[in-house]
């Protein structure tokens, strides 16, 4: 990676010219410099404390067969299916529908005791533990505790014992994590008029608090603008999800007041000019030959009935899907506000069906169907760390990251649980950045881009995130303080490390990571390293929105 030292240490700042924007000081060779002044920075909004979250998704804490690899030789699987496995490994592929089973592999029931995973993900608390998926909508809750179904019971096709559900409330407090989840919907949780029934609901919310847990929010079922893919019914529309969802919202209002009632949860609308992806684009489910259905048909006929309005996001589609994405598209203006887009198509929706509820993102990452090879690499924490915050700045209050540990998308390498780019990422903002949204006070760069928030210590702080997307020059900042610096680069864009304040960073084996060294740099000119992203706290700020 070049390092381009050049104008900005040779050259004093001048003052600002009257063309240039505000906050910026025009220097020499026509290098700029952005000036913030975190003292007057305006609040935009407040987010949720566990505002960066993450998924396990429910087919991982049951076993069966999710998205293989890249690394996999083609048509390998990871562990022979168990006799549990046997009604989970057909072509269906245990909830999606339509999709070659080719693109899967079995994965027996993921260990959520492991002191390691614990470790690294209590590093990233307070968090919500998202538990859902495509495979939750037919999965069937065995409620005893005899050995675990060879086979789903009809209408099913996955089976979650008390055991495995017990180690998710368990996983969840030993991490500071709160639940999140959907319930199961296909054909085996309705009578013989196709109304859903909320046996199996009551069965998981009784069994939940029979051991001490909670269900923080839920979402009634899993993307219902694709329900064939997500083991709906036949014929599943608008109509029969509003029936549904406002029978699960009474049955939820009686049994589980306190949960949050999170919908609808869509995916695959179309943003007008979206670039081709799964999230909103042409390549989308629609593109996969999946049945989609409107996310403003639901709202019509569900009416406000939701506490909080949930949708899903991924910018393109992996290549065991058919999609391309390319690091120099991974870094690319129109890949990186892609996701704002999306969010601001969804936030007209809630204005008009659900006035003044609050935005979740429930499921995100790089690309859908497992995430490409680049998601595990240092190119995605661009897009991750840009898509915390302008989503933060629009008011989102949740984003939670697919997946914790599964797949190419996984925040942790499922096999060695070792932390990729993104989770390194995830810390810094975590232990930097806090619940109060900041104006940054400068216009958007394409090549320098600056999100700020009070600091997670409070008293006056305010934490910077900034990202220098430029490959070849250095970005430069001036600061009218001190501060504390975290600045992640690599060795290269597609590196599955990542180097810290000049080092490389890894957790230990037991999964601690410890007390990260910040680097301490002096009010006045900073140094921003190309392709770096750089997290800044300046305790001494003094912002009244952050006292």
């Amino acid at each position: 990676m070049k390092l381009d030292r050049r104008s900005w240490l040779i050259v004093a700042f001048v003052s600002m010219s009257c063309a240039a924007p505000a906050g910026v000081v025009v220097l020499a060779q026509e290098r700029t410099v952005v000036a913030v002044a975190p003292s007057t920075m305006g609040k935009l909004a407040t987010v949720d404390e566990r505002f960066a979250s993450y998924n396990v998704e429910m087919v991982e804490v049951t076993g069966g067969r999710f998205w293989k690899p890249y690394k996999s030789a083609a048509g390998a699987q990871a562990a022979a299916p168990d006799a549990k496995a046997g009604g989970q490994a057909g072509g269906q592929a245990n909830g999606q529908v339509g999709i070659d089973p080719a693109r899967f592999q079995y994965r027996p029931p993921i260990d959520l005791s492991n002191p390691r995973l614990r470790k690294l993900a209590a590093a990233l608390g307070p968090a919500y533990v998202r538990v859902s998926g495509s495979w939750a909508n037919s999965t069937y809750f065995q409620d005893d505790d005899k050995p675990a179904l060879a086979e789903a019971s009809k209408g099913f096709r996955g089976v979650l014992t008390r055991a495995e559900w017990k180690g998710v409330v368990g996983f969840a407090q030993a991490v500071d994590g709160q639940i999140v989840t959907s319930f199961a919907i296909s054909s085996g949780t309705r009578g013989a008029d196709g109304v859903w029934s909320s046996a199996q609901a009551k069965a998981v919310l009784d069994y939940t608090k029979s051991v001490g847990g909670r269900i923080a929010a839920t979402e009634f079922m899993n993307e219902p603008t694709i329900p064939g893919a997500g083991g709906a019914p036949a014929g599943y529309d608008a109509a029969a999800y509003a029936r549904d969802a406002k029978l699960f919202g009474a049955f939820l209002r009686k049994e589980s007041p306190q949960t949050i009632y999170l919908g609808p949860g869509s995916v695959g609308g179309v943003v007008e000019g979206a670039p081709s992806g799964h999230g909103m684009g042409a390549g989308g489910p629609a593109g996969l030959g999946m049945q989609v259905i409107g996310t403003e048909d639901i709202l019509k006929g569900t009416g406000p009935l939701f506490d909080a309005f949930s949708y899903h996001f991924y910018g393109s589609i992996s290549q065991r899907c058919g999609g391309t994405t390319t690091p120099a598209k991974a870094l690319s203006p129109e890949w990186l506000d892609f996701s704002g887009a999306v969010a601001d198509y969804y936030a007209k929706l809630r204005d008009t069906y659900l006035p003044g509820k609050p935005l979740w993102l429930t499921e995100t990452a790089e690309a859908a169907c497992g995430g490409d090879p680049l998601a595990g690499q240092f190119v995605d924490t661009f897009r991750y760390v840009n898509q915390l915050g302008s989503l933060a700045q629009r008011g989102v209050v949740a984003v939670m990251h697919n997946t914790l540990a599964s797949s190419d998308y996984g925040l942790l390498d499922e096999e060695t649980l070792e932390p990729r780019p993104d989770y390194w990422a995830a810390l810094l903002w975590k232990r930097s950045m806090g619940k109060v949204v900041l104006d940054p006070g400068v216009a958007k760069d394409e090549k320098l881009r600056i999100y700020a928030h009070c600091s997670v210590k409070g008293k006056g702080g305010v934490s910077l995130a900034v990202l220098n997307l430029d490959p070849e020059r250095d970005g430069a900042m001036k600061l009218p303080t001190s501060a504390e610096e975290f600045s992640l680069t690599a060795a290269g864009l597609t590196s599955a490390t990542v180097i810290l304040n000049g080092a490389e960073v890894k957790a230990q084996a037991d999964g601690s990571v410890g007390e990260l060294k910040a680097r301490e740099v002096k009010s006045g000119a900073l140094r921003l390293a190309p392709l770096s992203i750089t997290f800044l706290t300046m305790d001494a700020a003094q912002n009244k929105n952050c006292m």
